[in-house]
């Protein structure tokens, strides 16, 4: 891997991205721990709104802190620990359930230092719109940003809804 973690070590904030967001942070965990925490429900429920997330080789679901469900989709990719590729259908909400399914992309690039680059692509958001607007910034930057405090201290950090 030719980046080093200084020039790598902040999320990056899409602007208001209607077709593809990216977002990139470092984290000082092994790939293994960030795909247990990306693919098992114990670790989402502490830092992805409290979701229960279980993803497995061919489906992947969120159900919400009631059992309710958030997200339904299949798994396209599955390359523990490297490579996930999941489809993407905000259920929590009835307006943007109606929309069409996105994709999210998490790609863990190990650096030599004990650290990762763990890259969030969310993309064919094109029939999305409104997933797109909700998951923008501060949406996929609070997850991640949660998601490396928890690895980084065992802390959960709980992502603030945008606006906040």
């Amino acid at each position: 891997m030719t980046a080093s973690p200084q020039q790598t070590d902040r999320a990056v904030v899409p602007d208001e991205a209607t077709s593809t967001q990216v977002y990139r942070i470092v984290i000082k965990a092994t790939a293994q721990q960030i795909w247990d925490a990306l693919t098992l429900p114990e670790f989402s429920r502490r830092y992805f709104h409290g979701a229960a997330i279980t993803v497995t080789p061919d489906h992947y679901e969120s159900l919400g802190p009631d059992g309710a469900s958030w997200g339904d989709a299949a798994v396209y990719e599955w390359d523990p620990p490297h490579r996930l590729v999941h489809g993407w259908t905000s259920t929590y909400d009835p307006d943007l359930a109606e929309e069409s399914e996105s994709r999210v992309t998490w790609e863990i690039s190990p650096f030599d230092d004990g650290t990762c680059l763990l890259t969030v692509v969310h993309d064919r958001l094109e029939g999305a719109p409104g997933t797109a607007a909700s998951v923008a910034g501060a949406g996929w930057t609070g997850v991640i940003s949660a998601l490396k405090t928890l690895l980084e201290t065992g802390e959960a950090l709980h992502p603030r809804p945008a606006g906040s």
